[in-house]
């Protein structure tokens, strides 16, 4: 079979650290056609670097080519090149997040059902081999799940993409910039109505940074029966909600960025009456470190354990993208489908309200 031609829109640092090298690698499965930015020398020296034929600067002029499948990692909204691809005929895969407000999630689901196709929202960490096993562990709990928690200590994003050497231009249109701060303020307006700062930082710190956390805990236990509380602080740099779950079960899910602390924290813990989960990530601009599993419990005999699973040794990020081949080629069933990050769109707006409500 023939590698799918694939059009990359947006080649900023997510595509030069992992989709680009990962889609280097997975030549059976995929042929880079063509990529686009609107940054014309961001596109061409990318082009340049990893041997890509075409470099564009306007997506339609992608959408246009003879291609396969559509890649998206370009600068938030998506919404517009989402829908536009599906509609063009394209398997279409739509990094985080998927979208701001419910009316552009139902805009992408209602093109995606027209299309037909595949159409993967870029959920790397349900791919993640660490995350399966503890997957399979907390479905071993099953009932006996008590508590859950979320600790997600961020740093600025500097201090990672410092170890790579990108490429960077100073060549976007002011137009272009301009557009998406209105798009934006466009966004809080419709999701939230008039709201301070602070919440319109944590709504977009929960879309674009917590929405790991999210979908996630989506996926584990299933979408939350509603949001008890919401606190936010320090500008919109401290979040915390409190969710309750059908089988009774709460979750304390915390997202803080220490901006000059150059660590970055992401566990998930879940605990039962006797069992507990805590899993580990590394940021997403790593390569090459794993995730980490550690499981606690008392055996037969009454005696504490711990054990720290083996984890199998392959990138997410690839992972997820071998995943989208098979759903184009008819061998697989999309786990990441736009239908379920709608999902996650209504529960950060819910987020945010209830720290509205309180007041």
């Amino acid at each position: 079979m023939a590698p799918v031609r694939i059009g990359i829109v947006g080649c900023g640092a997510i595509a030069q650290i992992q989709h680009l090298p990962n889609l280097a690698e997975l030549r059976e499965e995929f042929e880079v056609a063509a990529v686009c930015d609107c940054s014309p020398a961001l596109a061409r020296a990318v082009a340049g670097e990893f041997g890509i034929p075409v470099h564009l600067s306007d997506y339609r002029d992608l959408l246009a080519s003879d291609l396969d499948a559509v890649l998206l990692c370009h600068s938030d909204p998506k919404t517009e090149i989402a829908v536009a691809s599906l509609q063009a005929g394209f398997h279409t895969f739509i990094e985080k997040p998927l979208c701001w407000t419910l009316a552009d999630a139902d805009a992408i689901v209602d093109a995606a059902r027209s299309f037909g196709g595949t159409c993967q929202v870029g959920y790397m960490k349900v791919y993640d081999p660490a995350f399966e096993l503890a997957q399979r562990e907390v479905r071993a709990m099953a009932e006996t799940i008590r508590f859950i928690q979320v600790n997600h200590l961020h740093t600025d994003n500097s201090h990672h993409l410092a170890h790579f050497r990108l490429q960077r231009f100073d060549d976007i249109p002011a137009s272009v910039r301009a557009d998406q701060r209105d798009a934006r303020h466009a966004a809080v307006a419709e999701a939230l109505g008039d709201v301070s700062d602070d919440a319109a930082a944590a709504f977009f710190h929960l879309a674009g940074s917590m929405i790991h956390d999210l979908y996630g805990l989506r996926a584990l236990f299933g979408q939350p029966q509603r949001v008890v509380s919401t606190e936010i602080w320090n500008g919109g740099l401290g979040i915390t909600a409190v969710l309750e779950y059908g089988s009774g079960a709460r979750c304390a899910a915390t997202w803080v960025e220490l901006r000059n602390i150059r660590q970055f924290a992401e566990t998930l813990e879940v605990y039962g009456d006797n069992r507990g989960v805590v899993l580990s990530y590394p940021t997403g601009f790593s390569r090459g470190i794993l995730s980490t599993l550690t499981v606690k419990g008392v055996d037969e005999n009454g005696r504490a354990f711990t054990t720290h699973p083996e984890i199998e040794w392959e990138n997410p990020f690839r992972r997820e993208l071998t995943h989208f081949h098979r759903c184009i080629t008819g061998d697989g069933r999309c786990r990441t489908p736009v239908v379920d990050a709608r999902q996650d769109v209504a529960l950060i707006i819910d987020i945010v309200q209830r720290y509205l409500a309180a007041g």
